[in-house]
């Protein structure tokens, strides 16, 4: 069945690179119509975990990841049907530049722009640059026909008067100028080694509101919502074809600040699946009752000292997976099954110490990229983003898989299986299909 059509303001938030503001700007809108007593509902392009943490604060609502690489296009159409259809204004922050995708626009902020059917606001880093900004807009507005580029907001405009050269760029090329952004300390947002901070010492709401008020005084918020109002797209719900167990299983799921990056709809996923509770592997002392024992990623290397001190969960998850008590770690997740964690100086943190290998912090070096896990006779998406090492000690078994880039190119990747427990450095999405989670669930892996 379909639903009616919902006629709200919708844009996607993008920009030519990464580090043109588009975090920034998108953070300060969501909180400044939030501000307004709107309902706004955020999303992300692409596989990020961390931008929507952030977006959640900004826009007091949770957001939802849009990937046309790790899910079906049928598939994300759905989910923003499901979504921006309950609120009053739609945001979807971009990734990377507007047309950068896995393979030249594959999953890229401009096909989910144009899937959609929603008009693009482009960020536009004008740090020494004026009136040449013309022939920028006017590039990003022309390449792809099915890109609506309704508008341009400016970041690091030091005067009034460089506005207006932006100005005139915009009007030559027949793209609304909506505001812009001055160079301001405070309203920087800071960065981890794995992207856009999680530290619990920032506060993020207070940052918001400055995020927004700057927005507020030099952005027409009033323009913007009124050049991107229009419909909602309308597709057809579709009916589940996943058999659900006849007895609803217990999932319990890691979910602290070292365990945090997971996607919602994998969530989602459990609670159509079963019942699901969730611990803190740093605060809690033991495992909550379950059938299945969910580990994602996260950053287990800032809170070593803290996760090696709690002896009783790193007891009462050992004896669990050595019982072959069915379990499921990512990146984060597989760190803390293994003997140990090295960090930065070289020091040596005892994990949970059932998995045959040690991750290391020295060194760090960049795995990045989506990944293709053709297991036995099915094929699960994910993504890969880490800098640590895992080094794997004798009689460490490996799960018999093909891992694949974007582009169909076989990568040093494993999966680690024992007994019961699966792990590896991959972040999977099964909010579409769960059946890699039923598979682990009935043991079939």
């Amino acid at each position: 069945m379909s639903s009616a059509t919902t006629n709200i303001p919708q844009f996607l938030i993008a920009a030519p690179s990464s580090g043109s503001g588009k975090t920034t700007v998108t953070l300060g809108l969501l909180r400044a119509l939030a501000n307004r007593g709107l309902k706004v509902q955020p999303f992300k392009c692409g596989p990020d975990y961390l931008d929507p943490m952030h977006h959640k604060i900004a826009g007091k609502n949770t957001s939802i990841n849009l990937d046309t690489f790790m899910a079906s296009k049928g598939h994300v159409k759905q989910l923003y049907q499901k979504y921006a259809s309950e609120a009053e204004v739609s945001i979807a922050e971009g990734v990377m530049g507007l047309f950068d995708g896995a393979e030249k626009m594959q999953g890229s902020s401009a096909e989910i722009a144009a899937l959609l059917g929603v008009p693009v606001i482009l960020v536009i880093n004008a740090n020494a640059m004026a009136y040449s900004a013309a022939a920028l807009i006017y590039g990003f507005k022309n390449f792809n026909k099915n890109i609506a580029l309704k508008g341009v907001i400016f970041n690091n405009v030091k005067t009034a008067s460089h506005y207006t050269f932006l100005q005139d760029a915009c009007l030559d090329v027949n793209v609304e100028a909506l505001g812009y952004l001055p160079p301001q300390e405070d309203i920087t947002i800071p960065s981890r080694h794995l992207g856009l901070s999680t530290s619990s010492d920032i506060d993020f709401d207070a940052l918001c509101e400055r995020i927004a008020a700057s927005i507020s005084n030099t952005v027409d918020l009033d323009r913007l919502l009124e050049i991107t109002t229009g419909p909602v797209l309308n597709v057809e719900t579709p009916v589940p074809s996943v058999k659900l167990p006849a007895k609803k299983p217990k999932i319990a799921v890691a979910f602290d600040e070292a365990f945090s990056f997971t996607y919602h709809e994998n969530l989602e996923a459990f609670l159509r699946l079963g019942e699901v509770t969730l611990f803190s592997p740093l605060a809690d002392e033991f495992l909550p009752e379950c059938d299945l024992l969910y580990f994602a990623g996260g950053y287990p290397e800032l809170f070593l000292e803290q996760l090696s001190q709690n002896k009783s969960m790193l007891h009462a998850v050992r004896t669990y997976c050595q019982r072959g008590g069915k379990t499921y770690a990512e990146c984060g997740g597989m760190m803390y099954l293994g003997k140990s964690v090295i960090d930065t100086t070289g020091k040596e943190f005892e994990m949970v110490n059932f998995l045959h290998l040690t991750s290391s912090m020295e060194n760090p070096k960049l795995h990045l990229g989506y990944r293709n896990i053709a297991i036995q006779d099915f094929v699960i998406k994910g993504h890969e983003f880490h800098y640590s090492t895992c080094l794997e000690l004798e009689n460490t078994a490996i799960l018999p898989c093909i891992i694949t880039n974007a582009k169909g190119v076989a990568v040093p990747s494993s999966v680690y299986k024992k007994q019961q427990t699966i792990a590896s450095y991959l972040h999977l999405y099964w909010g579409e299909n769960t059946g890699f989670i039923l598979r682990i669930l009935n043991g079939t892996i």
